[in-house]
């Protein structure tokens, strides 16, 4: 196996964990407005985030001795989009789940969604030589049909 493929299935894993982990979390923070549950849940995401988003980068820098090279202004301010992004998709998962969404409706629209728009994107931003074929269009809609298909079959 390469490599990378087992870094996917890790994300795939922690990713596919991290809703109803932090729906877990949001009900389990015991606090009676729902509100700031899902706030305190959140702050404790970002605390992780800084944990291993600050900690990791820094002794993996400084272990290799370029901790004082700094990085282009370009690369740094899409770095940071990009954070931003990730961060603002973790609190949209907390808002949906915290106004009527539950870890059963939430992660099929999350997780068949946000791939087809990262593709796009991606697509946009590096466009390919030459046009998708029919079969690349018909897994965009087999995507969408298949989180309609989980959405409609969850269990009760």
């Amino acid at each position: 196996m390469k490599v990378w493929v087992l870094f996917v299935i890790i994300v795939v894993l922690c990713w596919g964990a991290y809703v109803p982990t932090i729906h877990a979390g949001q009900t389990s923070i015991g606090n009676t407005n729902r509100m700031n549950s899902a706030m305190w849940a959140f702050l404790f995401v970002g605390l992780a985030y800084c944990l291993l988003g600050v900690a990791v980068p820094i002794a993996t820098l400084a272990s290799k001795g370029a901790i004082t090279e700094l990085p282009a202004m370009k690369g740094a301010q899409v770095s940071l989009l990009a954070g931003l992004l990730g961060a603002a998709g973790a609190l949209g998962v907390i808002f949906a789940l915290n106004s009527g969404g539950t870890p059963l409706t939430v992660p099929p629209l999350v997780f068949a969604g946000a791939p087809i728009v990262a593709t796009l994107i991606t697509m946009t931003m590096h466009p390919p030589k030459s046009a998708p074929s029919w079969p690349f269009f018909v897994g965009i809609l087999l995507a969408a049909t298949g989180a309609g298909l989980v959405l409609r079959f969850k269990p009760s």
